[in-house]
């Protein structure tokens, strides 16, 4: 499959001169924006692959519209943001003004895929395999009437159709909430005249609707969407009126909460203000039926302070990430992907002694993330353990980390715990376990003013004979159960004395306003971690240009930091060899003759979600490796607080090499090349060359 990025037409293949001014020429980086844009239309290729199980495809096609949702949410929203306030262009030269518009053009074109995909695949496909997603043409009597009788008892008690006329101005829209725009012809019973008429759905009402199975088909499973029913039954909310046409649509808006640390005196108190107009803050995106007409389309960009450029015509359901409920709903094993067992490489151990003789690693989900759960667990009711101090950024619901951390303080262990309340869209969440946690005696540390906390990290402070030991988790990952048997990622659990008073100062700064101190192992963010990834592809570019062999491999979630790139356009004309693994949006531009022709960028996107952060420098022979919280972008490097940590056991180093670098860079089933034309390919096994997924190789091991 080719995916046309179509960011500058100018970033054919061209000769450069080099220099460090030259690299700093607009025509040579991608943007951000519409390359975040273009890993959706990876993420969907998974929903139209016929390999993919018909639940996971489905499944694929619901994550691109959620992450779609949150593009607009968060991306578009700042670009939009920048044209208000009339900031220049990034590193690409493309303006906000002209960027929005190119959002909208490939935007518009992902959400035609997503629905071709809905309407003439996935949906078509579910119903041969015995599961209907049935639209209000297709039910028959009996179904009619038991849907009727459904909305008249469960949906319309709930339903405040509003009608529009001075007296009834336009309604507060809920961001990304579920409504309909109906036009009425006839009087109401007061003598008014019908116009328009907003009916909105209440959250509080199922997307939805399994039928019962003897209205489904023998073996057959059926479901129905809210919207569904909205449109054929919308007539009951106007009893005396002709309806003359009903129209769903959603408005999605800005959700970048904005809270000026400074000038509050309690950062929960101030966000929890927040978060409650988070969902009527600006729009800007409008989905809407794509036969509804213009005039009332106009009418409703007036109303949202939206130009053309912000609406988006869908055929289906504008809400279509929520049938993802169809993929719980239904129990077909065949027709989702196998289930796997997790290696435990600690299972039945005593944690302490197992880490006390030597570091452990744990490559998620591939091991499982109770390793970690049971160092914490056992340190909880362990007698010599002193304290436990912890960093929270995203947890899940009823987890076992905050029930273990409640624990441990309650047997009388010194518990400090940093909890990043402004972690995205699980701001209310945090708020939650930072009150369950000070309920229960636990210190709680809200970070650093201006900078997010987003290191992962856990250290237990141990009595053992007449000294103490420090014990220390690192990972890539979040302490979240649920995304590390989704997510891959990397923890280390070691005892190693200058990690452990590393991360010891680390703790010492975010809890106690301590001056940054000179770290031995880790690199941080924002104070070395920066100029220490600079440094090791500088030392990789000399190393090049004195003849010697110069190699960079390095895995990450998405690269933006100009510097780096920078850094790596020189690399690259020094003569380093450098494979990048960015999952997601990458600014690099590789395989422009003459700047970065030694670059190789690729991306995979298969069951599991890469998320792991490694960094490989080859370092004359002597390899350098390092796990990290930190992609390569601005915000983690200059603007997070975040850890990069060694892997120190030549063992660990080779295991982490093979598993999570040259494995991915074997991939040819799973893995797209990013070309010198600023396109991604999908790769394919060549002729004679067996398929090859990183991710299977992984579990086959198991």
């Amino acid at each position: 499959m080719d995916n046309d990025s179509r960011q500058h037409e100018s970033h054919g293949t061209h000769e450069h001169d080099g220099g460090a001014d030259a690299l700093r020429d607009p025509a040579l980086y991608l943007n951000r924006e519409l390359s975040q844009l273009d890993f959706n239309f990876r993420v969907l290729a998974q929903a139209q692959d016929p390999l993919v199980p018909l639940l996971e495809r489905l499944r694929f096609l619901c994550i691109s519209c959620t992450n779609l949702d949150e593009f607009f949410e968060i991306r578009a929203a700042t670009v939009r943001h920048a044209l208000d306030l009339g900031l220049p262009a990034q590193s690409d030269g493309i303006a906000p003004a002209q960027l929005l518009d190119l959002i909208h053009d490939r935007a518009a074109e992902l959400v035609d895929a997503q629905y071709r995909c809905w309407n003439e695949v996935i949906r078509p496909a579910l119903a041969d395999a015995g599961i209907g997603v049935l639209g209000r043409n297709s039910w028959n009597a009996r179904q009619r009437r038991w849907l009727r009788a459904y909305f008249r008892n469960k949906v319309m008690p709930v339903l405040s159709p509003l009608g529009l006329d001075p007296s009834h101005p336009f309604p507060r829209i809920l961001n990304k909430s579920l409504n309909v725009v109906v036009v009425l012809e006839g009087m109401d019973a007061f003598g008014r005249p019908g116009h328009l008429a907003i009916v909105r759905a209440p959250r509080s009402l199922s997307r939805i609707v399994e039928l019962p199975p003897s209205l489904a088909g023998k073996g057959k499973q059926a479901f129905v969407l809210l919207s569904s029913m909205l449109a054929a039954f919308v007539d009951e909310l106007f009893p005396g009126m002709t309806v003359r046409g009903a129209y769903q649509f959603r408005v999605t808006r800005n959700s970048e909460l904005v809270v000026d640390e400074d000038e509050v005196e309690n950062l929960a108190s101030a966000l929890r203000t927040e978060l409650v107009g988070r969902g009527y803050r600006p729009a800007v995106r409008l989905e809407i039926a794509h036969d509804c007409p213009k005039a009332i389309v106009r009418t409703l960009l007036l109303n949202f302070e939206l130009g053309e450029n912000a609406a988006y015509y869908i055929d289906g359901p504008v809400n279509l990430n929520r049938v993802i409920q169809v993929h719980d709903l239904v129990q077909r094993p065949e027709l989702k992907y196998p289930p796997f067992t997790p290696r435990n490489r600690l299972e039945g151990a005593e944690v302490f002694k197992t880490v006390a003789r030597g570091d452990v690693l744990l490559h998620h989900p591939f091991d499982s993330f109770s390793g970690v759960l049971e160092l914490l667990a056992q340190a909880s009711v362990d007698p010599d353990v002193l304290a436990i101090k912890q960093t929270l950024y995203r947890t899940g619901k009823d987890s076992a980390i905050v029930e273990a951390l409640v624990q441990a303080a309650r047997n009388g262990k010194d518990v400090t715990v940093v909890v990043e309340l402004r972690a995205r869209f699980d701001e209310d969440a945090n708020l939650g376990v930072a009150d369950r946690l000070q309920e229960a005696g636990v210190q709680v540390v809200y970070g650093v003013v201006g900078f997010k906390t987003h290191a992962k990290m856990l250290l237990i402070v141990r009595r053992e004979g007449r000294r103490l030991r420090r014990y220390v988790h690192l990972g890539t990952g979040n302490y979240h159960s649920g995304t590390a048997r989704a997510y891959t990622d990397l923890s280390l659990l070691t005892a190693d004395v200058d990690i452990g008073n590393d991360v010891h100062l680390l703790f010492q700064q975010l809890s106690g306003l301590a001056p940054s101190n000179r770290l031995k192992r880790l690199l941080q963010s924002p104070f070395t971690l920066h100029s220490g990834i600079l440094q090791r592809i500088e030392r990789e570019t000399r190393l090049a240009a004195s003849g010697r062999p110069g190699r960079i491999v390095a895995k990450m979630n998405a690269l933006n930091e100009p510097q780096v790139v920078r850094a790596l356009y020189a690399a690259s004309q020094a003569g380093v060899s450098i494979d990048l693994i960015v999952r997601g949006a990458c600014t690099l531009h590789p395989g422009i003759p003459g700047v970065s022709d030694n670059i190789r960028v690729r991306s995979i996107v298969g069951r599991f979600l890469e998320h792991s952060r490694v960094y490989w420098f080859g370092n004359d022979g002597k390899p350098e490796l390092y796990g990290a919280s930190a992609d390569w972008l601005e915000r983690n490097l200059l603007r997070r607080v975040e850890t990069c940590f060694p892997i120190l056991d030549p063992a660990l180093v080779d295991r982490v090499g093979r598993e999570a670098l040259q494995n991915y860079l074997a991939d040819n089933t799973n893995a797209w090349e990013l070309g010198a034309d600023g396109r991604y390919r999908k790769c394919v096994p060549a002729e004679g060359e067996a398929p090859y997924s990183a991710q299977q190789a992984l579990l086959d091991a198991l």
